[in-house]
C-alpha cells in the first residue's frame, strides 16, 4: 500500500467510531445515541428490571457501598439517566452536600428530574444536560463521580475520562459501572443468546423498539472489556484502579482515585 493510501485509511479510521456493530462517522455518533435514549426514556426503568431481572439495584447498591460517599460530598452521577444512584447518593450527602445529575439527553434528563421530584427528593440535587467529554464544571469540584451503564455511550472515551479527572478533587474517587465480559464462556454464550435474540424483542414487546435495544446489546459487545478499560483509566491519570467482577462478569465495577 503506498503511503498517501495508508494516509487517507488512518484518516478515516480516525473520523469513525462505532455505534453498535456500525462504523459511522464520529459527529454523528452523538445525535444517533441521542436518539436511541429519547425513544427509550419514558420506558427505561421498567425495561432495566425486565433486562436484568431486578438485579441492576444490587449493582447500584454495590457502586454506592464502594463509593465511599458521606455527609458534605460533592457528587456527579453523570449519565445519570432517571436518577437511581442519584437519589440514594441525595440523602447520604444530606443538606450540607450536593448531588448533580447529568446527561446528555434531555428526555432522559427530564423523566429523572420528574421521578425524584416526586419522590420528595428536593434541595440538594441539581441537574445538567453536559456531555462527558466536556464537563461544564471547574477543576477538583467533586469528591466522587460515578457513571452507571453510560461509558459505553461515549464516543470518546479517553477524553471523556479525562475530563471526569480534571473534576475530580485531589483524593477524590471514579466509580464506573458497565457491562462488561463474562468470565465463563457458558455464561457467555448464553448471554449473548438472551442479547442478541430475547432483549430485542422485549424491548418491542414492552417499549415498542426493538432496534434500540439490539443497538444497546451490541455496544456492550464493543465496549472495553474489564483489563483494557483499567489501562485506559490508568492512561487517563487515575491511580489504585481496580475493578471487581459482578454477575460472573457480565457486569463489573471498576474503581479509581484522583491524588
Amino acid at each position: 500500500m503506498s503511503d498517501s493510501n495508508s494516509s487517507e485509511s488512518h484518516t478515516q479510521q480516525q473520523d469513525t467510531t462505532h455505534f453498535g456493530f456500525k462504523q459511522v462517522d464520529k459527529n454523528q455518533k452523538v445525535n444517533m445515541v441521542k436518539d436511541v435514549f429519547q425513544s427509550v426514556a419514558a420506558k427505561y426503568d421498567i425495561m432495566n428490571d425486565l433486562m436484568s431481572l431486578g438485579i441492576h439495584r444490587l449493582w447500584k447498591r454495590y457502586t454506592i457501598d464502594c463509593s465511599g460517599v458521606r455527609a458534605g460530598h460533592n457528587v456527579l452521577d453523570l449519565a445519570g439517566g432517571t436518577g437511581d444512584l442519584t437519589a440514594k447518593f441525595s440523602r447520604i450527602v444530606g443538606e450540607s452536600g450536593q448531588v448533580i445529575l447529568a446527561d446528555i439527553n434531555d428526555a432522559m434528563l427530564k423523566v429523572g428530574r420528574d421521578k425524584l421530584r416526586n419522590l420528595g427528593i428536593v434541595g440538594n440535587v441539581d441537574y445538567v444536560q453536559a456531555n462527558a467529554e466536556e464537563l461544564p464544571f471547574p477543576d477538583n469540584t467533586f469528591d466522587i463521580i460515578t457513571i452507571a451503564f453510560g461509558l459505553r455511550n461515549v464516543t470518546d472515551k479517553d477524553k471523556a475520562l479525562a475530563s471526569m479527572y480534571r473534576v475530580l478533587k485531589p483524593g477524590g474517587r471514579l466509580l464506573v459501572l458497565e457491562f462488561s465480559k463474562p468470565n465463563n464462556e457458558l455464561l457467555n454464550k448464553v448471554y449473548d443468546t438472551y442479547s442478541f435474540h430475547l432483549l430485542p424483542k422485549i424491548g418491542q414487546l414492552v417499549a415498542n423498539d426493538g432496534d434500540s435495544y439490539q443497538y444497546l446489546a451490541e455496544s456492550i459487545r464493543m465496549h472495553p472489556e474489564q483489563e483494557v478499560l483499567k489501562s485506559i483509566m490508568d492512561n487517563a491519570g487515575f491511580e489504585q484502579t481496580t475493578y471487581h467482577n459482578l454477575t460472573g462478569g457480565i457486569v463489573a465495577l471498576h474503581r479509581g482515585f484522583k491524588f
